[in-house]
């Protein structure tokens, strides 16, 4: 088959992610770009970075619980659109409910880290670089230059903390971007720090060149396999019970006669 819709023009950690655990969920969202039901967590994690890259970008003295607080009301607007309250049935209990846990989160945050003192060189930093052919593009939620002047990758998570046993696939997006940084802005990022706000607790790792390359190795292999099979016509599909598990496309795929597993 063609494909009526164009390849996107570039690769994001959040596609890649999407590619290695389907090809066939890549073209769905990214090819036929058949639009996903909102979730929950999904809405809250946007709701949360709201709020925290609008305090970000005020100057560090007026980055305060207080006015923290002020951003709550204009993410109600800004996140939770008509569309996005007909996907979750949104009632004034779920909205309480995303009120009440948003407001725990700017309490839990404002315990881990004082973001008066921070020195942040980039909110929701855009940065699209091309390497090895293989064009990327990334959203970083903060860029930071630590007290010993080095430069820090930001990411929060609002989900639960990971198994330590899958630090290395928890680390994968943001190891993505510390190689878009080091291409953009010549200087690479020492340090990947992940802050599960929901919890109070931040994992940290530091940036390795072995690690870059190996991910970038990565994506440069999808990159390419996902031409071919843009040009076969023909995303195979892997189902797997980790995989189909959460997939929005799971109906799609039976449709099709792919063995989702239930």
């Amino acid at each position: 088959m063609r494909f009526d819709q164009p390849l996107p023009k570039s690769l994001s950690p959040s596609r890649l992610q999407d590619f290695a655990s389907c090809p066939r969920k890549y073209q769905h969202t990214s090819v036929d770009r058949i639009p996903q039901p909102a979730s929950y967590a999904a809405v809250k994690g946007r709701f949360v970075h709201y709020v925290l890259e609008h305090l970000y970008q005020l100057p560090g003295p007026e980055r305060t619980i207080e006015r923290a607080r002020d951003f709550v009301a204009p993410a109600i607007d800004a996140v939770l659109t008509e569309d996005v309250r007909s996907d979750l049935s949104m009632d004034d209990v779920m909205l309480a409910t995303l009120l009440s846990e948003t407001e725990k989160i700017i309490t839990v945050f404002f315990e881990m880290e004082d973001p008066s003192a921070v020195n942040q060189e980039g909110v929701e930093l855009r940065l699209g670089v091309d390497i090895n052919g293989t064009p990327l593009f990334g959203i970083l939620d903060r860029l930071d230059r630590d007290a010993d002047g080095q430069l820090a990758i930001v990411d929060y998570k609002t989900g639960v903390l990971p198994n330590r046993d899958y630090d290395s696939s928890t680390f994968a997006n943001a190891e993505l971007y510390a190689a878009l940084c080091e291409v953009k802005l010549g200087e690479r990022p020492a340090k990947i720090r992940l802050m599960y706000v929901a919890q109070g607790e931040t994992i940290e790792r530091n940036v390795s060149e072995v690690t870059i390359k190996a991910r970038t190795d990565f994506a440069t292999t999808a990159w390419q396999r996902i031409n071919r099979y843009y040009d076969d016509g023909d995303f195979p599909a892997t189902p797997s019970k980790s995989s189909c598990r959460f997939c929005s496309y799971k109906e799609i795929c039976r449709a099709d006669g792919v063995p989702v597993p239930y």
